[in-house]
């Protein structure tokens, strides 16, 4: 008899056992669901950009912020990179003494162009002395759209961690204001690749 129950009772048990294995599986799922959920989104990989116009691109491996220094736009008004938050940030630093700067500045005009109605901004900071200033206005009068900011005390270059080693030097911020990327030397502002690493900040976040 006692064989018997316990036959009765093995249906059971394994019926209890699924059910159980079942709820586990289900909690498995439900957790790696809820951890994806509220994992940090982690900022987009730009390494794979360097490459053509931008190969001599370095990309930052820990974002750091824009520093925190005044420079003036046209009017003499106080400027800070702070301000173009929520803007991919094309910072360009240029003189008009420096040939390869010269030579790059119609491309950042033609990218500031491409993304008239995006939040994206060319920040081209002149370094030229108060004496130059005519020269500076005028070079940025030829580069329509770009706006003519300057930092003649060389705030901005020095104030970059690492400081900018040269000129021209470019530091690409994304719309969180943290420095993704910097070019030194010259580049073509205006080329697929350029246009492919401020399409990729744009998207990210």
């Amino acid at each position: 008899m006692s064989e018997v129950q316990a036959g009765d009772r093995r249906p059971g048990i394994i019926r209890w056992a699924m059910a159980v294995l079942a709820l586990v599986g289900v909690a498995a799922v439900l957790y790696v669901i809820g951890a994806a959920s509220f994992k940090p989104k982690q900022a987009a990989s730009l390494g794979d950009l360097k490459r053509g116009a931008m190969e001599k691109l370095v990309v930052t491996r820990t974002p750091v912020p824009a520093p925190d220094i005044d420079f003036t736009d046209a009017a003499g008004k106080p400027v800070r990179l702070a301000d173009f938050k929520g803007q991919v940030v094309v910072m360009n630093l240029w003189a008009t003494w420096c040939a390869p700067c010269k030579t790059e500045m119609p491309t950042l005009a033609r990218l500031q162009a491409a993304y008239a109605v995006q939040p994206v901004r060319v920040v081209a900071i002149s370094v030229d002395r108060d004496a130059d200033l005519n020269l500076a206005t005028a070079e940025i009068a030829r580069n329509a759209p770009l706006k003519l900011y300057r930092d003649p005390g060389y705030k901005i270059a020095f104030g970059l961690q690492p400081r900018a080693q040269g000129f021209p030097t470019t530091v690409i911020y994304d719309r969180k204001g943290m420095e993704r990327a910097r070019l030194s030397g010259g580049a073509d502002w205006a080329s697929p690749e350029a246009r492919e690493l401020v399409e990729r900040l744009l998207t990210d976040g």
